[in-house]
């Protein structure tokens, strides 16, 4: 090989490595700072770009990393890399101590989900972009968490993640980087708060069945009462119903009774008065007659003293006739 041929060789080979370090290719959803003399020059989209090798120059981004340890322990790696993801992104921050306001030391692990809106802002306006959303949240949740006593710790997870939220959201917002959620995955007071929040929950829970169960037995005496008064109720009008059925029944026989006594009587009237007879004496005669009856009807033995008009009345009924026009005229 010639001296020549080597040289030509020696440039090809350059010129091949000034094209593959000009030539780059961003995916999707990717953004790339490019500096020219390390002044900032343009931001590369998705696709096909070209940069002039040795003047143009990627700005490097930090990203952190954290993988959970067999110990328990997080380890968090920070790295730098030439393209910045415009993807929503989740740090999980290892848990801290935060004291809440009546001075309960509380560990909280917290989750945070960020994206990057302006590639240009996060490079220039912050050093390290993981690190400072890092420590922004944890002061933030240690000022937010001071302001609350425990219990409202344990029950406003919500609160606390929105005022979280918006807290972050506002002091991020200069470096390009918009918050879109943060959540509480854990709240683990010291042993003995949760063992005497524990006894605690059991007290209310013994006074919650004691309750129920007084209400239950109350109940149950009430429905009791009122289902021996219903049935007092039902009884009194069934009786009462019955009476009034009795009574009605009563005075129809007795009504019926008296309809056909008056009908026999006037049909006996009619008879008596076709034969030239005096009704009235015939009338009393047979009154006379079944009271009779009844005096003499029974299996115990009487005496019956018969008065001397009784006699008369039986031996004749013309004579009570007449004995009834001499009171008559008397």
């Amino acid at each position: 090989m010639t001296t020549g041929t080597f040289i030509l060789l020696l440039i090809a080979l350059f010129v091949l490595f000034i094209i593959a370090k000009g030539v780059r290719i961003v995916q999707q959803s990717e953004a790339m700072i490019i500096e020219r003399l390390g002044k900032y020059r343009e931001t590369l989209t998705a696709g096909f770009n070209i940069i002039i090798p040795v003047f143009d120059k990627p700005r490097e981004i930090t990203y952190r990393f954290s993988r959970e340890l067999p110990n328990g322990d997080k380890f968090v790696q920070f790295v730098k890399k030439e393209r910045i993801d415009l993807r929503e992104t989740v740090y999980d921050f290892p848990r801290q101590n935060v004291i809440t306001k009546d001075n309960v030391m509380t560990e909280i692990n917290a989750l945070l989900y960020f994206q990057v809106m302006d590639p240009v802002k996060a490079i220039y306006e912050i050093e390290n972009l993981p690190m400072a959303i890092e420590k922004l949240t944890q002061t933030t949740l240690r000022n937010v968490i001071g302001e609350l006593d425990l219990d409202e710790t344990l029950t406003s997870r919500d609160t606390i993640n929105a005022k979280l939220r918006t807290i972050l959201d506002e002091a991020s917002h200069k470096w390009g980087v918009k918050v879109n959620r943060v959540e509480l995955q854990d709240i683990n007071p010291p042993r003995d708060i949760r063992e005497a929040m524990e006894k605690q929950m059991r007290a209310e829970r013994d006074k919650r069945a004691q309750i129920i169960d007084a209400e239950g037995t109350k109940r149950a005496v009430i429905l009791q009462a009122e289902a021996v008064q219903q049935k007092q109720i039902n009884e009194a009008e069934g009786q009462k119903q019955a009476q009034v059925l009795q009574a009605e029944g009563d005075a129809q026989a007795r009504i019926r009774r008296a309809q056909g006594e008056a009908e026999a009587i006037r049909l006996v009237t009619e008879a008596i008065r076709a034969s030239n007879g005096d009704p009235v004496n015939y009338l009393i005669a047979m009154r006379y007659l079944e009271t009779l009856e009844e005096m003499t009807s029974g299996k115990d033995n009487k005496v019956i003293y018969i008065p001397f008009e009784a006699t008369g009345v039986l031996s004749s009924v013309g004579g009570i006739k007449d004995m009834l026009q001499m009171g008559k005229n008397n």
